[in-house]
């Protein structure tokens, strides 16, 4: 009775994704052993060993065996620079901007980049039109308030106060996505490392009415170029951040690596260990690329839709493809599910980006057909799936 009790609560306590924490805290927890370099107050590991952390290691040594050795992998497909100059970026306790298009791993980087730092990645704040000041600087317990006025237990800390006070990184998504005026709350945060609580000067208490940041406070924003001029930010805040352009993988081969690691790893999350088809990873990962760019490798020019057709996306559908064939397997053929998904991944933002799509059919898929390519002449016979 007991093993089956322990059984049911294990399997209550499983969640879809588990903070980056937990899921790599094996990895955490051997570089942490072996690191000897200085690390900056407050962090949790060295600036080397949080660039391992992020983009690989051949192996750490634990202890004094070889047998203690294990592998860092790789988590973020990036010139290592980059990493290196966003690491150099948080050690001097300056603010960090992380831009791009989205679906390039902003949002993943960040989180990487406070976890190995900071141990957790969960103090966030999520950008919106609708975020307040509340949500970025401090809130109130309106009951305890009334009953015993504005003292520091009556205070409902936001992810940025807890942070300051615990020495930690916040990250701040889609910080464009907040209007002007709650954006520039945090100016006075990241100049002045401090958070004022005005209504504290009545309290008498005797602590003061600002909260300081402790050493290893950091903050870590996102922002997508798609997003330009919903709510520009600021000239005075921009210049309480550096700006790290996170471009798309520029490698094709690395491009379907991960595609095709990634689902599989997707997949065997949710129960369905199953090969993904190469074909199909070649095939989506060229199309996905055609589109993105605007040009094919041959120097074929295409017509891009307006929407994103990011690496994330491309993962997506590999995965639903995949998944499909384990739910319906007889007579299953991956190619074929393709034109499907592409109209569901293109048809977002505007109705003429089918007849983009179907010009690129008209046009590289065709052509590479006619070479002789026996996958792309099967997209040719799916036109039809891409018309009303």
């Amino acid at each position: 009775m007991a093993k089956k009790k322990a059984t049911s609560r294990a399997a209550s306590t499983r969640v879809q994704l588990p903070p980056a924490e937990v899921r790599y805290a094996e990895e955490l927890t051997a570089l942490s052993a072996s690191d000897s370099a200085p690390r900056p107050e407050g962090w949790a590991l060295s600036p080397q060993a949080v660039v391992d952390f992020i983009c690989g290691s051949d192996g750490v040594k634990v202890g004094k065996t070889k047998a203690g050795a294990r592998v860092i992998t790789e988590k973020f497909v990036g010139p290592r620079d980059i990493v290196q100059r966003c690491v150099v970026t948080l050690a001097g306790e300056r603010g960090l901007m992380l831009v791009g298009e989205p679906g390039t791993a902003k949002s993943m980087l960040g989180e990487l980049l406070a976890v190995a730092i900071s141990g957790t990645g969960s103090l966030a704040v999520q950008g919106t039109a609708g975020t307040t000041e509340d949500q970025i600087r401090y809130g109130w317990n309106y009951a305890m308030l009334l009953d015993r006025g504005p003292v520091r237990e009556a205070l409902v800390p936001s992810p940025v106060m807890t942070a300051m006070r615990d020495g930690k990184v916040v990250r701040f998504e889609e910080i464009t996505r907040c209007l002007p005026e709650v954006q520039d709350a945090l100016i006075s945060i990241l100049s002045e490392r401090r958070l004022m609580i005005p209504e504290m000067d009545q309290a008498g208490d005797g602590e003061g009415n600002s909260i300081f940041a402790a050493p290893g406070f950091a903050m870590i924003a996102t922002a997508n170029l798609r997003d330009r001029g919903v709510s520009e930010m600021s000239a005075a805040l921009k210049r309480r951040f550096n700006f790290e352009t996170i471009a798309p993988i520029a490698d094709e081969v690395r491009e379907r690596e991960l595609v095709s690691t990634r689902a599989a790893a997707l997949l065997a999350e949710t129960g369905s260990p199953v090969a993904v088809d190469q074909s199909l990873i070649e095939l989506l990962v060229t199309v996905f690329r055609d589109l993105r760019s605007g040009r094919s490798d041959e120097g074929w020019q295409v017509t891009r839709p307006s929407t994103v057709m990011s690496t994330a996306e491309a993962v997506a559908v590999a995965t639903a493809i995949t998944r499909e064939s384990v739910f319906f397997p007889s007579g299953f053929d991956p190619v074929s599910r393709m034109p499907g998904h592409l109209l569901g991944v293109v048809m977002k933002d505007e109705a003429k980006d089918r007849e983009r799509l179907l010009a690129y059919w008209d046009g590289p898929v065709r052509r590479r057909a006619e070479d002789g390519g026996p996958l792309w002449k099967r997209l040719v016979e799916l036109r039809g799936d891409l018309e009303e």
